[in-house]
Formats: structure tokens, sequence, C-alpha cells
């Protein structure tokens, strides 16, 4: 899944004539300086274009910088010093320190938020930012990130022979895992993952099925502080006693040896599949899903079967804080939300000294899929007759940004993935929760704001689970590699994003 300030560029502005003497003098004057005159769009220099896609000059706490002349930038906002952990910008990059300028004619000026009001909006334990400021959407950059949303559109072609392929082979493992075991007899299949939230990008090569097991209640028992990992164990007389061969020595229900089933059967069945071919990969340390490889040339297709258990039975106290979707879908969607099951997938704890292979993780990917696939703060956003948003644009453009800085920096960026960039995305929508907040022209706007949430995240090594709060994501054991990562984005930044102009 939040937001810093806005961070696009302007470019300097040249004084304007002053205004007549007389009433409302001074402040006609301090309007014009902020209007947008000026050797920035007289000029038609290309640094002024290219500004919008530079990280701007920033206050300690994600706003704008104070005023040239020393004054507030805002009255009762006082001006605050840079922090160290954010320096601005050396160069022409870091040449903006005046004010916001105006909304674009026809839109009303964003009102102010109160302070008490923008806190409350901050998920417990997130970092906060300050709301952005409504600006005129830049062409330039809006072009560019445009140009780059193009390539990374799937084809439907392609997606229509690869979904093609999944659904040839995932029905058939099903069928031989329901008959040849009883204790899988009650799985059903269930779409996660980027590909069914429509948020796959430039190549539909990777599929994620959950197989959901029914269990009508179980005692969850924290592994650690995170509030994320259980041991499970039956209450008396369960009536799934055919899960009962699954529990290790100490009574805990053991993913490993489930998991170790699964795969045995899974194994065994895709010898049957003769088209398309079909193999499983090697098993990863520590990693919940069985992973099968489709060959689908030129390139193969890649499908995680995850296995997971559905516990009818309310959430745990470490979810109760998480999951702040008031402001933005709304208090009646959070309740039915929290109204469903809990879901448990079989993921190893890497904190324990010894790994039992008897843990289960939450997983909340089928609550994540519908807010992906319902995510407008008004029910009709994105509809096909309706104003559009441009939240998944800005979410696909990180996420493309982080896969293209792994491949080049594999070992410094081997911690990441694009579960953080997804959590920093739950987290900005609810900081920016209006439809308007994401309106498609200022896609330019938006993303350098999310981008800057996250940033923000990196160098505080601080990323709250979006469901539960406690849990960070990014362990400050791990703080060298989020200040590589922050320093290779902001490299990016303050470069107008050469990345997304290469090729691998």
């Amino acid at each position: 899944m939040d937001g810093a300030g806005s961070r696009g560029e302007r470019g300097q502005r040249a004084a304007r004539p002053a205004a007549s003497r007389g009433r409302g003098a001074a402040r006609g004057a301090a309007r014009s300086s902020s209007r947008g005159g000026g050797a920035g769009r007289a000029g038609g220099s290309p640094g002024a274009a290219a500004a919008t896609l530079r990280a701007p000059r920033r206050n300690g706490r994600g706003g704008t910088a104070p005023r040239r002349d020393g004054s507030p930038a805002r009255r009762g906002c006082p001006a605050r010093r840079p922090s160290a952990g954010r320096r601005p910008p050396a160069g022409p990059a870091a040449g903006g320190g005046e004010e916001a300028p105006p909304a674009p004619p026809g839109r009303a000026p964003a009102a102010r938020v109160p302070a008490a009001r923008r806190r409350a909006a901050v998920p417990d334990g997130a970092v906060a930012a300050p709301v952005a400021p409504r600006r005129p959407a830049s062409t330039a950059g809006a072009l560019r990130l445009r140009e780059v949303l193009s390539r990374l559109t799937l084809g439907r072609q392609d997606v229509s022979d690869a979904s093609g392929l999944v659904n040839q082979v995932v029905p058939q493992l099903i069928q031989a895992i329901r008959s040849r075991d009883d204790s899988f007899s009650s799985i059903e299949r269930l779409g996660a993952g980027s590909y069914y939230e429509h948020v796959k990008i430039s190549e539909p090569n990777e599929f994620d099925i959950m197989l959901v097991m029914p269990v009508e209640r179980l005692q969850l028992d924290e592994s650690d502080d995170t509030g994320a990992y259980y041991y499970l164990r039956f209450k008396r007389n369960p009536k799934e006693r055919y899960l009962l061969k699954f529990l290790d020595e100490e009574g805990k229900l053991s993913a490993l040896k489930m998991l170790q089933a699964l795969r045995k059967i899974i194994k065994e069945e895709v010898k049957n599949i003769k088209n398309p071919e079909v193999t499983v990969k090697r098993k990863k340390a520590g990693s919940p899903a069985i992973t099968l490889q489709i060959k689908n040339p030129p390139a193969d297709i890649s499908v995680d079967i995850i296995l997971t258990l559905e516990v009818q039975q309310s959430w745990p106290p470490s979810t109760q804080d998480g999951l702040k979707i008031e402001e933005w879908l709304g208090r009646k969607v959070r309740g039915q939300f929290r109204n469903n099951s809990i879901y448990l997938v079989a993921k190893q704890n890497k904190k324990e000294k010894v790994l039992r292979g008897n843990t289960w993780r939450l997983s909340f990917s089928h609550i994540e899929k519908t807010m992906m696939n319902n995510h407008g703060n008004t029910k009709t956003c994105c509809e096909s007759d309706r104003p559009k948003c441009c939240r998944k644009s800005c979410l696909k453009l990180l996420k493309y940004l982080l896969e293209q800085l792994k491949m080049k920096h594999t070992k410094e960026l081997e911690k990441f993935c694009s579960y953080h960039v997804k959590t920093a995305f739950f987290h900005s929508c609810v900081m920016w929760p209006k439809d308007t907040d994401w309106h498609v022209g200022d896609l330019d706007h938006c993303f350098q704001r999310y981008l800057g949430y996250f940033l923000d995240c990196l160098q505080e090594c601080r990323l709250p689970h979006f469901f539960i709060p406690q849990y960070n994501l990014l362990s400050p054991e791990d703080k060298a590699s989020s200040d590589f990562l922050s320093k290779v984005i902001s490299h990016q930044w303050n470069n107008r994003f050469p990345i997304f102009q290469e090729r691998y």
C-alpha cells in the first residue's frame, strides 16, 4: 500500500509589475507572486518542463519549504528546518521555494484541512504527511509517465493466451488434490495477487492461486510480537478430524507437513499433464507457495499455489487498529471486511531460532483484491461512463520503478518486493481518500506525492502493515537496504527517471 507533500518542482518565476498602491495593494502583490507568470512559463525553456519530475525542496515533514524572504509558508504554519535525513536536492533541481500556485481555472482551491483532522486520517504508526495542494497538471511530466504506462499495459491476446493455459492446468490439479487425499477434499480456488487486482505490469507471466480450506474454529497463539504469525491448535472435538494427522509433537498444526502432502500430490499429477508442459519448481526456503512453471514460448508462466486456511472466527486483537478506511471506503465497508473469515497461509516465521515449519501468517489477499477493484471513494469511480482516477496508474509506475531498480541492484534490494509498494499505496489512499485527490489529469503530481510518502517511509525505516499496524515491514535491522533504495530512487527522481527509458 501516506503521503508526502507535493514534490513537483516549479520553475523560477519573474516578478510581476507591482500592484497599484492603495487599499489591498499588499494583498494583491502577494497574490501576483504565486500566479505562475514569468520566465517559467513564458520562456518555454526545457528546464521548466523537465523540472516537474524532479524532487522539490521540502521541509522535514514533507511540506513545502519556507518562502525565500523568510516569512512563514502560511499563516499559522511556522516554517520548519529541513531534517537531516531529507536534504534539498542540489543544483537546479532544488530551486523551488515559492508558494504553491492556485488551483486551475474552473476548480475551487483546496480547502485547508485542520491539523487535528489530518492526524486522525493517518493510520496508527504510519508516517504523517500534510495534505498536498491542488495544482495544474504538468503536461510534459504527465505525457512522459503516460508513455511509460502504455508500455506496461498487458496485451489482450497475451492475457488471453496466458490465462487460458492457467485455467487449463489448475482445475485438473484441484480435481486430483481433492480425490487423492480426503484432507484436501474441501479446497476451493481463489485468484489473488496483481493479475486479479488488474495491476499486473509488463507481461502476464505470474499468477497467484490460493487453495482455500475452510476450518470451523482454531486456537491462535501469537508466535512473536508482530501480531502476524501464529501457532494453530484445534479446540476440543474438532470437526476436521482428518487434519489431526498434520499435528506436530506439541499438538500444533504443522504447515510444513501439510505443504509436503500437497506438494507430493501436485508433483505426481503434473506428470499426467502433457499439453502444456508443466513442472514443479524447486522449493524456496520459507516460501508458502508451491510454484508451477508452464511452458509457453518465448516466456514461461509462473503459478504460485498457496495453501490457505479459512478460519470462521473473529479477527485477532493485533488487527483492531488496522484497516483505517473509514474516510476512504467508508465505515460500513470496514465492518463488512472485518466480518470476513480469517485467512492464514503456511508461512515460516524467520525470527524463530529453530524453523520447525509450524507457524502460519495472517493473509488479507482476498480483501486487498476487493479494495483494488473497488477503490473509489465514490462507488462509480473508474466505471465506464464515470470520471476516472489515477490510483492504479500510480501504483503501476512505482511497481515498475522498484522492479527495474531490483534488476540493476539485485543484491542490495533483495529484501524489497512489490508488497512494500502496495502497502504504501493503501496508506496513500487513506491519507488522500477523495477521488478528486487522484484526478486522472494530475498523474504527475499524484505519482510524486505517493513516491514522496514511500521515500519518507524508507528514511524512517517505518512502513506499518496496513491491517496489522504493529507489524513494521521495514525492519530497522535492514536500514542499510532502506537507505540504499532511498538513495537510488532520489537519484532517479532528480534526473527525471532515466530508468523508465531503459530496456532489459
